[in-house]
């Protein structure tokens, strides 16, 4: 089978053949349709992500497919049912073995690509607002790279949670994809003064920060008495430092976030929160933007376009049919 490898650190990663999967104890094997993108990719390449597995190894955190084999003792999910499968890596190969237990079945209605790129996304803002920030209706969400893949999600979950969202996000075309999600307010990240226009805007009670940098010490300028600060990654480049006494004059909480810690210390958050979030998209509430659909074949292409940040949303790498089940 085809398979999108990383051989070392630091090195491109290329397209190789490989044998097909084998599945162990515990474990099915997926044939694989698509697989969602993420910026912790790009740290896995370069050996900075706090979960890259020792090269070589194949990308792909999540993905989506269909069960076709199981393992010594495991019973299902049965073959036939379509999951997404938050795997850490893998994903990018046209098959999989992976741990039953990490399958979520998808409704039939939903197409591989939007599963592919559904639970980091999704799940990351939702648990993010909800369980950490613990976002209030009436309340005013500031999202930071508004229009990237969680971004976008956050923007719909701050919405139907019923708070007040502020987009920040660069250039007018992104701005119009933030407007489209159900942004109220926008600010273009490379003219504005983000902190003088939040201000003006009332203040943050809830900052959705995926940015880090500049934009994290504007934000900060810019949150409210007892707001909360949602540190969720760093796509600036910039970890900033947090100046302690500002916190203390405003009485505000600076919230650590990351959505995988949750699969090892508190696994049922994460199922509750994913339950929610898949019934609110049959219901027709959520909208996944996937921006860019890219072949295997061309999966270095996928990841320039993610480190290029030319997309908008998601950006998925397609290994057969995208369609919802018949």
């Amino acid at each position: 089978m085809k398979a999108y490898r990383l051989t070392a650190t630091g090195t491109a990663p290329e397209l190789a053949e490989m044998p097909a999967p084998e599945a162990g104890p515990g474990e099915v094997i997926v044939d694989i349709a698509a697989c969602g993108l993420n910026f912790a990719d790009l740290l896995m390449i370069e050996g900075t992500y706090q979960q890259t597995p020792p090269p070589p190894f194949t990308l792909g955190m999540e993905l989506a497919g269909t069960v076709i084999g199981h393992g010594p003792g495991v019973t299902g999910p049965a073959s036939g049912t379509r999951v997404a499968v938050m795997a850490g890596s893998g994903g990018l190969a046209e098959r999989g073995a992976f741990p039953a237990a990490a399958c979520l079945p998808i409704p039939d209605a939903m197409p591989f690509s939007v599963a592919a790129a559904f639970q980091v996304a999704y799940g990351t803002s939702h648990l993010a607002l909800a369980r950490r920030a613990r976002l209030a209706a009436g309340e005013t969400l500031l999202v930071l790279g508004a229009a990237g893949g969680v971004g976008l999600t956050a923007i719909e979950i701050g919405k139907l949670m019923g708070a007040r969202v502020i987009a920040c996000a660069r250039g007018a075309d992104k701005l119009a994809v933030c407007a489209a999600a159900g942004a109220d307010h926008l600010i273009d990240s490379t003219g504005d003064d983000i902190r003088a226009a939040v201000k003006a805007l009332g203040g943050a009670d809830v900052v959705y920060d995926p940015v880090g940098g500049d934009q994290f010490r504007a934000a900060l300028g810019a949150t409210n008495p007892e707001g909360r600060i949602l540190a969720v990654g760093f796509a600036s480049g910039e970890v900033p430092q947090i100046p302690a006494n500002h916190l203390l004059v405003k009485n505000i909480d600076v919230l650590g976030f990351w959505w995988g810690g949750y699969a090892h210390f508190n696994p049922v958050a994460l199922r509750e929160s994913m339950a929610e979030l898949i019934g609110w998209y049959e219901e027709g509430r959520l909208a996944p933007h996937v921006n860019h659909v890219f072949e295997l074949e061309r999966a270095g292409d996928a990841y320039a376009t993610l480190r290029a940040r030319k997309s908008t949303g998601k950006i998925v790498v397609t290994m057969g049919a995208d369609q919802p089940a018949p």
